[in-house]
């Protein structure tokens, strides 16, 4: 049996099955992880802020262990106390063999230096092509930057998502990394149902965090420009600011735009299933689980974000770098029948080869055994 521990900050609503505060996608992903691990009869603990309630619980067979509230201690002192403080004893409490922990960030370094100091096994997966450019662009502070840092050069393993950021971690950072799929639930072969082509007025959905990096204007601006298509967007963002309310605006301006807010995780099946298309608008990203959710239904996608030239290379939608090539790529799949339907089989395959939940899973388990022994 293998005893394993999961930081995911957070992740405690992802864990528990609510919908409150912010659930992205290594959120899932790690909660996904806990759950089948510790249905295989592994000890799992994952590590997450804390709701408000110190004490540590069990949901799920997994033993979630509090950190500290996110909004606890003095500004300027917290970064130390509670927070370094707080992980360590959380880290400490799980005793575990092996440490997980995905997306850079500072914790990737805190993490990194206790297992060293404590002879324990570090594995760390990248969760976007920021966490492999050497520029680091997303951590604004010199802390960030050193910690992450720290933290990769000295992980005893480190998984990513595609091999562009195999290349991008040699090249920038002289470290050898490994392709690791991430899984993704999605209906099995007794139960899926293959998508129909949808006649009349076609649907693109936008499921994203309302952020820069994810560029829903630019969504909104294939909106403009297609209003004899529906369009559907869901998402929030993480604090309304400027940029989000202008966006909110927008949307509320254009007839032909629905904007849902947060849809729950339950809800995201019958969306992709409603509609014609999954759109991506994004300037960088890693691999999106909504991705690989569309796929899971049969959804084709067009995109500014190809991760290995996936979609263009397995024909999974439409691949585009401009507002002129979404639109493209929307109106040839939304008006060809026979060119729609090879699409979404060719999603359905690439799901159930590259990311069916247990196929993944079993890999994972191979590598923390290894990492275990």
């Amino acid at each position: 049996m293998l005893n394993i521990c999961l930081v995911a900050h957070f992740a405690y609503d992802a864990v528990k099955g609510g919908n409150n505060g912010f659930i992205g996608g290594v959120e899932r992903q790690t909660t996904l992880m806990a759950k089948w691990l510790a249905a295989k009869g592994h000890k799992v603990s994952l590590l997450t802020w804390s709701d408000g309630n110190r004490e540590d619980e069990v949901i799920d067979g997994i033993q979630v262990i509090k950190i500290c509230r996110s909004d606890a201690g003095i500004p300027g002192v917290r970064f130390f106390y509670p927070r370094w403080s707080g992980l360590i004893s959380a880290m400490k409490r799980a005793d575990a063999d092996v440490y997980y922990q995905n997306c850079g960030e500072y914790i990737t370094g805190q993490i990194a230096m206790w297992c060293k100091h404590n002879n324990k096994s570090f594995l760390y997966s990248l969760a976007s092509d920021a966490d492999a450019d050497p520029a680091l662009p997303v951590m604004t502070k010199l802390r960030e930057r050193v910690l992450y840092r720290y933290g990769l050069r000295n992980a005893d393993y480190i998984l990513s998502q595609t091999e562009k950021q195999v290349g991008m971690l040699s090249s920038g950072f002289q470290l050898q990394s490994t392709v690791m799929p991430m899984p993704c639930p999605g209906p099995g072969d007794d139960e899926y149902q293959p998508l129909a082509f949808k006649e009349g007025k076609p649907t693109v959905l936008w499921a994203a965090r309302i952020h820069p990096c994810k560029r829903l204007e630019l969504l909104l601006e294939v909106a403009t420009s297609l209003p004899e298509f529906n369009f559907v967007v869901g998402g929030s963002p993480l604090e309304e600011d400027d940029y989000s309310r202008s966006l909110l605006s927008k949307m509320q301006s254009l007839e032909n735009v629905s904007y849902l807010g947060m849809v729950g995780r339950a809800d995201m099946p019958a969306l992709y299933r409603s509609s014609s298309v999954f759109c991506c608008s994004s300037a960088y990203e890693g691999f999106p689980n909504t991705f690989l959710e569309a796929w899971s239904q049969g959804l084709p996608i067009v995109s500014t974000f190809d991760p290995d030239n996936l979609i263009r290379d397995k024909q999974l939608g439409f691949p585009a770098d401009n507002k002129d090539e979404l639109i493209a790529g929307i109106r040839k799949l939304c008006t060809d029948k026979a060119l729609w339907l090879a699409h979404s089989a060719n999603a359905r395959a690439y799901y159930q080869n590259n990311h069916a939940v247990d196929e993944v899973m079993q890999r994972f388990e191979n590598i923390f055994l290894n990492l275990s022994k």
